[in-house]
């Protein structure tokens, strides 16, 4: 739980590299999944138990709240696996559990680790709220409530002071930015009854976000649903309306994407970092809202819209299947060596040519995802040159650390 008056800016984690992009850029607390017990069991890399050391002391350094996402439904044949999961991640002083089995919560409670209930729970109300205070200290809302229901419940949990197992009043989380689930609070089982792989065990197959014909069986005649995909939502976006969200008494932003690429990471935890500390500064404006937006664009999104929070009763659907983002990377190649007297990285270029001007991203485990421009380069030795084409080594200058394991992608207009 936070303890500072600003709301708590929670960033996905589904490798080290993205991470590292979440601590580098602002963030206040990170999630993350360990191997097939979490909703993205499927959809990212995910993290070892053996990982869990170290996710706490790159987090702990910087004062990040650490939260496991145990949110799957779980069955007799996985309770010892959650025991030894939620024992080793109590050890590795992990901060949270983020929960919707009663079993994970039972046993969380139990072992004395903090738990946070997943919005899987479906919490609509403030008597939700009261019976899971018995259990948890931080609730994730709904996500088809509105800001004025949000509002209703937060100050109904001052008034009626209701506090968690910590002693403290119970805090209210909610999403703030990326993908929508059309089903409600994410319960769907298209994917388990299409391909026998369930959805609310981490294993969806994105049935919502294909295109279908409509078939009226009686006739046979055929429907094609034009430039609409109907069970797709855009991505949720409240960046615009920050201000509103943290004046309802929310304590928790949770950013989407544990299955997204670290320079989305990256961008996204920058803007409602930036938008967070505009709002506290009392600098918050149309004028940045505008090039926050612009930012957001960037990286992988299916067209924006606000959700239920204003008061919507239907969803906004996608017009395509994939991303709208107006960018995308490239690979180019892979560290080489660092200078660190002098912070010259070195590169071997491996795919497409790069150009003094262009726009690259360097990402590795422990770099987390840099952007920057090429502002001049060797190429094999010789100075000053412009351009480097495939099997060129090349060396730039950096303000950060460049790894072996570092690749270098480049930026260009998706």
């Amino acid at each position: 739980m936070t303890n500072s008056g600003r709301i708590e800016l929670m960033a996905p984690a589904g490798d080290f590299t993205s991470m590292q992009a979440a601590l580098d850029n602002g963030a206040d607390s990170i999630y993350f999944g360990v191997e097939q017990l979490n909703m993205r069991a499927r959809a990212s890399m995910n993290f070892t138990i053996d990982d869990l050391q170290e996710i706490n002391k790159r987090c702990s350094e910087k004062g990040v709240r650490t939260y496991l996402t145990l949110n799957t439904i779980i069955y007799d044949h996985d309770l010892s696996i959650i025991k030894t999961l939620l024992d080793k991640a109590k050890e590795a002083n992990i901060t949270a559990v983020i929960a919707m089995d009663q079993a994970v919560i039972s046993y969380a409670r139990q072992i004395g680790m903090e738990v946070h209930i997943s919005t899987q729970i479906n919490i609509t109300n403030i008597e939700t709220v009261k019976f899971y205070a018995l259990f948890a200290d931080t609730m994730v809302m709904s996500r088809e409530l509105s800001i004025t229901q949000i509002k209703k419940i937060c100050d109904q949990i001052i008034k009626d002071d209701i506090r968690g197992p910590s002693g403290n009043l119970v805090e209210i989380e909610i999403f703030g930015h990326g993908a929508l689930c059309m089903a409600v609070s994410g319960k769907c089982y298209l994917s388990l009854h299409s391909a026998n792989s369930s959805a609310n065990r981490g294993a969806c197959k994105q049935n919502c976000r294909k295109k279908y014909t409509v078939i009226d069986q009686k006739t046979g005649f055929e429907i094609e649903l034009d430039n609409e995909y109907m069970m797709s939502p855009k991505d949720l976006c409240t960046i615009s309306f920050l201000d509103q969200i943290i004046d309802s008494g929310v304590k928790v932003l949770k950013i989407e994407g544990r299955g997204r690429a670290p320079e989305y990471v990256a961008t996204v935890v920058k803007a409602y970092r930036d938008a967070i500390d505009a709002i506290s500064e009392k600098t918050f404006s149309q004028e940045k809202v505008t090039e926050w937006m612009s930012r957001l664009e960037t990286v992988y999104n299916r067209g924006f819209w606000s959700g239920y929070y204003l008061g919507q009763e239907l969803g906004e659907w996608s017009d395509n299947s994939g991303s709208s983002a107006i960018q995308k990377k490239v690979y180019v190649g892979k560290g080489r060596h660092f200078y660190p007297k002098s912070n010259i990285a070195e590169f071997l270029i491996e795919a497409y040519d790069l150009t003094v001007g262009d726009k690259v991203l360097i990402q590795g485990p422990t770099t987390g995802s840099q952007e920057m421009i090429i502002e001049a380069m060797q190429v094999d030795e010789k100075p000053e040159a412009n351009k480097a084409s495939k099997s060129d080594v090349i060396t730039i200058k950096t303000d950060f650390r460049v790894r072996p394991s570092d690749r270098l992608y480049k930026i260009v207009q998706a």
